[in-house]
């Protein structure tokens, strides 16, 4: 679903800070604050806005490790068997299929080396994985936010 310009204004606004009041939005874009939460909530209905969220550091929960597991699966393991499967570790911040010679890259959050070693030896003992491949993170780079993406 494409968004016109206004409504993408207002979606950016939103993922920038979903707490921001409609009056503020619209004074950004240039609309009044009901005219603001009638867009919104088209936008909810139409399933362009999916819902809201709270975004926590990971390291505030007391997760300073990260790292990115490659699973390599057997054939005929579907994405929707390794999304189900996965959706059962907590320390697993996001995960999606790839190109390459793996099949998904998975992105762990872990208190330290043992909690991401425990993590990495049950995903791998999943029915479905043949093996793993991981690299941890040393200093994060960049990060942007998929409910933020770029203008």
């Amino acid at each position: 679903m494409a968004l016109n310009e206004l409504d993408a204004r207002i979606v950016h606004a939103l993922a920038g800070d979903a707490r921001r009041s409609y009056a503020d939005i619209g004074a950004e874009v240039g609309l009044s604050a009901p005219a603001v939460k009638r867009r919104v909530d088209r936008l909810r209905e139409d399933g362009a806005i999916t819902g809201f969220t709270v975004r926590v550091d990971p390291a505030a929960l007391g997760w300073t490790t990260e790292g990115f597991i490659e699973m390599y699966c057997r054939s005929r393991t579907s994405p929707e068997d390794i999304r189900r499967a996965l959706s059962h570790y907590p320390e697993v911040a996001a995960a999606s299929t790839v190109t390459g010679d793996a099949d998904a890259v998975v992105q762990v959050f872990a208190s330290d080396m043992r909690h991401f070693e425990r993590v990495l030896e049950r995903m791998a003992g999943e029915h479905f994985v043949e093996r793993t491949k991981s690299v941890l993170v040393l200093s994060p780079l960049l990060r942007r936010s998929t409910e933020h993406p770029p203008r």
